[in-house]
């Protein structure tokens, strides 16, 4: 490796993989290195035998799961919306190569030993049991009001700057109790 680069890059998180992209697209001749065995950092996707590697179970026998390559597993599940400026970005720099997209069918949560979807709709909150019947009335407002929220438009504002209040306060003005709030 005694060639000349424009550009060292260490590290293969997202930033470190666009930057790399980047700087290929245009020209340069980019160096690309990680000091892991798997692609990432601290974001990365890995394999069942990786993952039970990366928190110090190395002799663990995963093979009653299936092929280890069968799995995928974030360490930093991530949301990229479809149509943003990074979905762009990484369509122009090529990184895609690299990643799936898929659609996000719905969130789940966790709460009293079972698996609860986070509804999606107003006929799957009315028939969810994460929230009782005054509690999901509470978050309907709060819904209602981010649906007419418009930025350029202070009569939608009712009295808040979505830009300078934090969550907290929405979440006080509904009136949303700490199970609501986890799962928002």
């Amino acid at each position: 490796m005694d060639e000349e680069y424009d550009a060292i890059i260490l590290g293969t998180g997202l930033k470190e993989c666009v930057l790399s992209g980047l700087l290929s697209v245009s020209g340069k001749r980019v160096l690309h290195m990680d000091r892991n065995g798997y692609y990432g950092g601290a974001c990365a996707s890995m394999y069942l035998e990786q993952l039970f590697e990366h928190f110090g179970k190395k002799d663990c026998d995963v093979s009653g799961y299936g092929k280890s390559r069968n799995w995928n597993v974030d360490l930093i599940p991530k949301f990229l919306m479809a149509d943003g400026v990074l979905v762009k970005l990484l369509i122009y720099t090529g990184v895609t190569r690299y990643l799936e997209f898929k659609q996000v069918d719905g969130s789940y949560v966790f709460k009293a030993g079972k698996v609860h979807k986070v509804p999606g709709t107003e006929a799957e909150a009315l028939s969810s049991s994460l929230m009782g019947f005054f509690e999901k009335k509470r978050f309907r407002n709060l819904l209602q009001f981010a649906f007419k929220y418009e930025e350029d438009q202070p009569s939608t504002h009712e009295g808040l700057d979505l830009t300078k209040v934090p969550m907290q306060q929405l979440y006080e003005k509904y009136n949303l109790d700490t199970n609501v709030r986890d799962f928002v």
